[in-house]
């Protein structure tokens, strides 16, 4: 069986609530969360220190063949004693029955192309009429499905993120939408690189000069062994090594999504990961690998209007693995529930600790 498709997440344009309205079919970071309809709104604390967490990423992420939209979302607690560890982050996973999703409305025309691309099933979703394009989320059924019960449900959303935003001062994040693309798209960039290398080589062979030696200025032949061993003897971790060639192709990547793939560790994983990463809180099963957060994140978590959130949210990649059946209970009449907490697990980035 192949392996799952990685899908990378990228930062789009800052998401402006006086030009743009998101809902859980919208992928972002920051702001406060878009919750599913009828889904619990109260916010999560820390696992340590008990303050309100701040919410640092929504993926609308349904799986193939389920009848159930589909949302992660990732909460930190922006203290810097916290920083760095894995009880002080949060995953919710919240789902709700097709029907009972709100529909959105139509942004504006300048809104930007955010379009979801999870899941198999992107295929299927459906282009809001007069949106101009995807508008910050893929839609899964047209606008006139949502109806007058979509109006509603959009209102309460909007009354409960009002009613959030007051609560123990949760911190806030700059708000931006995520877009994405297939990490196999961008092969292509890799082969023409190769391409340039392969002819690199002939000239050097064919003129009698190295080229990359004399970057070194002085044309000495030990140059870029000297830089590479100088780099090998920092990181000195085959397992960074790889991490970094891996996210070459789009180091600006701020997300990998690959439901029931490998995650992609920046420093060796503890031998018992697999006893550490608890069964399903709600079912007792297994879980799965989803999907993480990367280096490049960190740069954007900026406190809003210029709070000062950045300086305490650090880390090397965040690990979220989510129940493998994605159970789900749904609420008496309301088709959905109480988000079910899913599992994080937080590595640091490895060169942190020569800034210290």
């Amino acid at each position: 069986m192949a392996a799952p498709t990685a899908l990378l997440g990228l930062c789009d344009a800052e998401l402006d609530s006086k030009r743009h309205r998101s809902s859980c079919l919208t992928n972002k970071l920051g702001g406060a969360p878009d919750w599913p309809p009828h889904a619990s709104r109260t916010p999560p604390r820390c696992g340590r220190c008990g303050a309100p967490l701040a919410h640092v990423v929504q993926v609308y992420c349904p799986l193939q063949g389920s009848p159930y939209h589909r949302n992660l979302h990732l909460f930190a607690c922006t203290s810097a004693a916290c920083s760095g560890r894995s009880d002080t982050w949060t995953a919710l996973r919240s789902q709700s029955l097709e029907e009972r999703t709100p529909s959105r409305p139509d942004p504006p025309q300048e809104a930007p192309l955010a379009a979801t691309d999870w899941c198999d099933t992107a295929d299927d979703w459906g282009v809001e009429e007069g949106g101009g394009g995807g508008g910050g989320g893929g839609g899964v059924k047209e606008e006139e499905e949502g109806g007058a019960s979509g109006e509603f449900d959009v209102s309460s959303q909007l009354q409960d993120l009002r009613l959030l935003d007051s609560q123990d001062d949760v911190p806030v994040l700059r708000e931006f939408f995520i877009s994405v693309v297939e990490e196999s798209d961008l092969c292509g960039e890799e082969d023409d690189l190769h391409h340039a290398r392969k002819l690199l080589k002939e000239y050097e062979r064919r003129e009698g000069v190295a080229v990359g030696e004399l970057e070194d200025g002085d044309g000495g032949g030990d140059g870029g062994k000297e830089k590479y061993e100088k780099t090998r003897a920092r990181h000195g971790d085959a397992v960074f090594s790889r991490f970094m060639k891996k996210i070459s192709l789009c180091p600006q990547q701020i997300l990998r999504y690959s439901h029931g793939g490998k995650p992609l560790f920046i420093s060796e994983p503890p031998a018992d990961l697999d006893r550490l990463v608890t069964a399903c809180g709600s079912c007792g099963g297994t879980r799965t690998f989803e999907l993480q957060l990367m280096p490049a994140l960190v740069s954007l978590l900026r406190g809003k209007d210029g709070g000062g959130v950045e300086a305490e949210l650090e880390f090397g990649t965040v690990l979220v693995y989510t129940c493998r059946d994605s159970c789900w209970t749904a609420g008496s009449g309301s088709g959905s529930g109480s988000p079910v907490e899913e599992f994080c697990f937080v590595q640091t980035d490895p060169d942190q600790q020569l800034f210290k």
